[in-house]
Formats: structure tokens, sequence, C-alpha cells
């Protein structure tokens, strides 16, 4: 395994992000969810092959993945030895400050997430999306003040337009609160608009770039094609196929099989390889849920692509509208 600083914090991550959306229990909203039984050994195996950075949200499966990942992070690891993030921003409840970036929701929501996680702390707290009904302000302060009661080690973002997040940036800077260190987008060789502006930001501010959806929501994986487009996630998966699907994503996803072919390695581990020769990334956030998935996901570390194979996989990219949060 590879460890890299977060962004320009001192704190150390594996180069793989274990993403923990699939573990909890299957609900409506996520009926291909693992249960804890499923999930558990997944966590172990990402503690045994060095990954030490797990990413889950309060709303996976309205709260079940964080303790799931809570208990087998208790039984797997020693808590100082894992980085471990969660998010706030969706619905948690039926009520109208159960949701959004509120003083008051944020200040529910931290300590709702830490009872289900089982720990004092949150090494990185992330804003979801961003709230348009509560100043950037009001956010940025009751973030800083988790950060101060020793909630939180760190705070971070996920996808947002870069106006958006350079505004939060220069209002913490303004009042002296604590900055972003990190920023999630939706980013893969199918999905590379945030190129345009969010990646240089984030490389110009040394924000740390922790990528989801890197393959695509398995789609860069090669084991779907345009005739038979559905796994048993995808099938229930409308926000996946909100983002991909069309003729244009399906040659960039052939190419990659294409390379993985001439070069002795998986698709995964291609797109993979491809994230990260980019020099600003920091972590890409893989999903596991399947024997060997996470072992070929650690492999493509080793996995280094010439400049001539770098360009064959960008040169088919069509612009995409804005994807993953608008």
């Amino acid at each position: 395994m590879e460890y890299i600083k977060l962004g320009n914090t001192g704190m150390r991550v594996s180069r793989i992000c274990l993403g923990t959306m699939t573990y909890g229990k299957p609900t409506e909203r996520w009926p291909w969810a693992l249960n804890e039984e499923q999930s558990r050994p997944f966590i172990q195996k990402a503690i045994e092959v060095g990954i030490n950075f797990f990413d889950t949200a309060d709303v996976y499966s309205a709260g079940e993945s964080e303790e799931v990942v809570g208990r087998a992070l208790k039984d797997f690891a020693k808590r100082d030895e894992v980085v471990l993030a969660t998010k706030v921003f969706n619905p948690m409840g039926p009520g109208p400050n159960d949701k959004g970036l509120s003083r008051k929701h944020i200040m529910s929501a931290i300590d709702a997430s830490l009872k289900r996680l089982g720990t004092d702390y949150v090494d990185l707290y992330q804003i979801h999306r961003w709230d348009y009904d509560t100043p950037i302000e009001e956010t940025m302060e009751a973030l800083h003040d988790v950060v101060k009661a020793g909630k939180a080690r760190y705070i971070g973002a996920s996808s947002m337009y870069s106006w958006q997040f350079a505004k939060a940036l220069y209002t913490a800077d303004l009042h002296g609160w604590t900055r972003f260190v990190s920023m999630q987008p939706h980013y893969n060789l199918i999905y590379r608009e945030e190129e345009r502006e969010m990646i240089p930001l984030c490389a110009d501010q040394k924000i740390a770039l922790i990528p989801w959806s890197p393959l695509a929501r398995g789609l860069l994986t090669g084991k779907r094609s345009k005739e038979r487009n559905e796994t048993e996630r995808a099938k229930t998966d409308n926000f996946g196929k909100s983002l991909y699907g069309s003729a244009a994503d399906f040659e960039i996803v052939n190419r990659v099989g294409e390379i993985a072919q001439q070069i002795g390695v998986s698709s995964a581990q291609v797109a993979l390889a491809w994230m990260l020769s980019k020099p600003a990334i920091t972590a890409p956030i893989i999903g596991a849920s399947k024997p060997g998935h996470l072992e070929e996901a650690v492999e493509a570390l080793a996995v280094k692509l010439s400049d001539e194979l770098l360009h064959k996989l960008e040169e088919l990219y069509q612009p995409h509208p804005v994807l993953g949060f608008h």
C-alpha cells in the first residue's frame, strides 16, 4: 500500500479509500446494500491490505452504514490507526430541520453520527452537497465549532460548483475559521468535467481530491455493455442511470477493455491507474461488494500507463452536462 498526505494536512491516508455506501442493510432506497454479516469481511480485508481510509455518510442505509462500519473498525483496527470520514446534508428524518447545513442540523448530525459510529470523533467531516437555503457563513462557523469541540479533526466537501467551493474557502479564511482540506468530486474516465475548474482550483489551494465513482458505477469494469447494461444494482440505481449510458460512454468503456487486454490487467485496474496517474488526485473512493474487488484495486497502484496509453484513454472523451449534483 502507498500512503499520501491528505492535501495540505500532515495526516496520511492510503491511496485507495474504501467507500461504504454498499454496507448497512437493504432499504427501499438502497435495495442492493449488503447486510452487516456480508459487509464485515470487506472491511476486515481492507485493513489487511493496508487501507486506512474509510468513507461513509449518515444517509447511507439511513444510518445503518455508520453503525456497521463503526462496529467493524472497532473489532478489526485500532481507532487511531484509521482515518474515518462521514458526511452531513441529506435528509435523516421527516422534519424540516432533519437535513441541510444549518447550525442546528450540523450540531445534531455530528452527535448522531458519532453515536452510530461508536467513536468520540471523526477524522474528516464532509458536507455532502451545497445547501442553497443556509448562508455559507453559518455552515462554516458551525463546522469550525465542530472541529474546535474535538468532534472532527478536519472538514471536507463533496460535489458542488467551483465558485461555491471557492466562496466557502474564502469565507473560512476571512473569519479565521477551519478550512476545507478535501473535495470529493464526481470524476472518472467517462465524466471529466471537473478538469475544467474544480481540479485546478483544488491543486492551486492544495486541497485533497478523493473522487467518488472512479469506476463510473461499475461501468468501467467492462462487465456491462450497451446491450446488457443491467446488474442487480443498476436495475434499481436511478441516480446511476442519470449519469452514464450514452454511446460515447460505451466507446470509452470498450477502449479501456482493449488496453486492459493489451497490457494484461483488468479494465478496473486500467481505469484506476489512469486516475492515480493524475498528480492532483489523492485517493479514489472505491466500493467493494464481491471477493477480489479490494485486491484488484490495490494492485492497480502498480499499474503504470505510458503517455501513449493515457492519450488513447482520453482521446474519445465527449463533454457532458454537469452531472452528479446539479
